[in-house]
Formats: C-alpha cells, sequence, structure tokens
C-alpha cells in the first residue's frame, strides 16, 4: 500500500496554502463579495514568511551564501526578520535584524526567542537610516550577507508561483479583483502577476498609507500601519501591475482590524485592517455588483498588543482585579 504518512519533514514545508473564508459580518452595503486569504495562518503567522525561505533557498541555490558560515543582515519592520529567524534556526544561519524603535516590542521578543540579534534605528531617520546601519553592519561582518528584500526578485517570484495561484485554485478561477497592502511590493507583483495572465480583466489594488501616499505622487510621512507605507517606491514592485492604489488613514486601519476580530472572529494586524477598508470600499461600488474580491490579510494580531490597535483594551486588562 502506498505510503501517504502527511508528516512534514521540518517547519518550512508548513509554509504556503493558507485558507481563504468569506468576510460575513463587517460588510454592510457591499454588492460584492469579499475572501480573505489568511496570511496568519503561516508557521511564524505572516505572509513574509513566503519571501524568507525563497530568498534563502535562491541565495543558497546560486551558492551566495552557507550554512553555518554566512551571517544573514536585513532591515525590516519585523515580519521579513522573523521569517528569515525562523528559518535560519532550522537551516543553520545567524541572523541580524535592523529596524525602528517604534515597531511592536513583540517583534524584537519573537525575533531574540529565534537567536536573532537585533539591531534599532531611530524612527526619526526613517527608511534611509535603516539601510544605512545595515550597510555600516554588513561593511564590517565578514560573511556577512543582505537578502534585500526590496530588490530582491525571489521575493515576486515566489508570490508568482505559491500565492497567485492558491487564490485561482481556491476561489474555483472566479476571483474578479485582489487587494493587498504595498511593502516591498512583491505580494501584489507576484501574485496580481499570476492572475492577470490567467484572466486578463482581473483588477489588482494596492493600498498604502493615507499619511504616506508616495505611489499616489505625495509625501513619506509617518503612519502607525507597521508593514506597509515605506515611503519609496520598491524595486521589486511592478506599478504596471497596479490598476488603482487605495489610500487608507492609520485610524481606519486600527478600526477596521478591531472590527474583524469582535465580528468576524480573526485577530489580525493593522495592515491587514486597512486591507479589509480598501476591499470593502470597492465591495461598495455599483460596477462590482456580484463579483469577488480577495484581499489578503498578511499576519496575526498578537504580534501588535503593545501597538496602538490594543492601546484601550490593553489598559483594561492591566487594570483587572481579582474579586
Amino acid at each position: 500500500m502506498e505510503d501517504k504518512c502527511a508528516i512534514k519533514k521540518d517547519v518550512t514545508e508548513l509554509i504556503g496554502n493558507t485558507p481563504m473564508v468569506y468576510l460575513n459580518n463587517i460588510v454592510d452595503g457591499c454588492v460584492a463579495r469579499i475572501a480573505a486569504k489568511l496570511e496568519m495562518m503561516e508557521p511564524c503567522s505572516s505572509v513574509k514568511d513566503r519571501i524568507a525561505y525563497s530568498m534563502i533557498k535562491d541565495a543558497e541555490e546560486k551558492g551566495l551564501i552557507t550554512p553555518g558560515k554566512t551571517i544573514l543582515i536585513e532591515p525590516t519592520s519585523g515580519n521579513t526578520g522573523i521569517g528569515l529567524a525562523f528559518i535560519a534556526a532550522v537551516m543553520g544561519y545567524k541572523v541580524i535584524v535592523v529596524m525602528p524603535t517604534h515597531y511592536s516590542i513583540e517583534r524584537r521578543i519573537v525575533l531574540r526567542a529565534f537567536g536573532a540579534e537585533v539591531i534599532l534605528t531611530d524612527p526619526m531617520k526613517g527608511v534611509k537610516g535603516i539601510f544605512d546601519k545595515c550597510e555600516e553592519i554588513l561593511n564590517n561582518t565578514p560573511n556577512g550577507y543582505m537578502l534585500q528584500q526590496f530588490e530582491n526578485p525571489a521575493n515576486p517570484k515566489i508570490h508568482y508561483e505559491t500565492t497567485g495561484p492558491e487564490i485561482w485554485k481556491d476561489s474555483g478561477g472566479k476571483v474578479d479583483a485582489l487587494v493587498a497592502g504595498i511593502g516591498t511590493g512583491g505580494t501584489i507583483t507576484g501574485a496580481g502577476k499570476f492572475l492577470k495572465e490567467k484572466n486578463p480583466d482581473i483588477k489588482v489594488y494596492g493600498i498604502e498609507p493615507a499619511e504616506s501616499a508616495v505611489l499616489n505622487g505625495g509625501k513619506p510621512g509617518r503612519h502607525l500601519i507597521q508593514g506597509i507605507g515605506a515611503g519609496m517606491i520598491p524595486s521589486v514592485l511592478d506599478v504596471d501591475i497596479l490598476d488603482e492604489v487605495v489610500q487608507v488613514s492609520s485610524e481606519e486601519a486600527i478600526e477596521t482590524a478591531k472590527l474583524l476580530a469582535l465580528k468576524e472572529g480573526l485577530l489580525v494586524g493593522i495592515s491587514s485592517g486597512a486591507a479589509a477598508v480598501a476591499a470593502i470600499r470597492l465591495a461598495k461600488k455599483p460596477e462590482n455588483a456580484g463579483k469577488l474580491i480577495v484581499v489578503i490579510f498578511p499576519s496575526f494580531g498578537e504580534r501588535y498588543l503593545s501597538s496602538s490597535l490594543f492601546d484601550s483594551i490593553r489598559e483594561e486588562a492591566e487594570n483587572m482585579t481579582c474579586d
């Protein structure tokens, strides 16, 4: 009898094939259906698990890095660093992650749990400050290597090979629009390219913070939507694939992320709230009546417990007393 054992050889085989679920309780006034792809159900709770594994495997296959020797250095808002850290723990790499101080403490704790070294930068120095620190570390680290998620073709490639096909398969080829936040631009570029090749009529909508609407011709600015809106146009982003970039404010993103927990039972991060805001706006447009909009929810809400997303609840929980 054929061996049908489904046990995975290691944690990297758990990456991908995340489920999709319809939103039902926060869609009043919508004339289109919205299905959320739950990337928070990756092994380390974010969509960045996909690109972390893809970039490491690609660099290994090209002979650019070696387990037990190479030190991986990466600028990150946290989730890519966490993806790299857990994969590095399995594959035998040391990781140095550079991130701004204002991102959630949970990310630092998780990174340290996987053995990564964490270097913090002044958020007032912006993205340039993070990249400058990475270059400084790289120049002073023998056997150091930067995977460079904002420039690495292995980033959108994995979404073209996995995320896009998963959406197509699970929707039965009935998807009419894709909605995704733009951080590096890898998710929307890769998945969007695949879906448009399958059906050129599929619309692809990016999301950026209203406070930092660079893709809409605005200036970089401070915002609270961790993981998107880097204040620049990433080189891996294919802007030609975008039909529109929707602007969402930090306040809208936070309030909608809260509603997703309260009404849909989905504990998600702030960027997922932003994605939901955009998807709901599009689903209310008369021209989208009867269509299926797929929205990417990139990360799990527990990674944001110390952030502005949970300010009121955290204060309430901290002040609870026993009877």
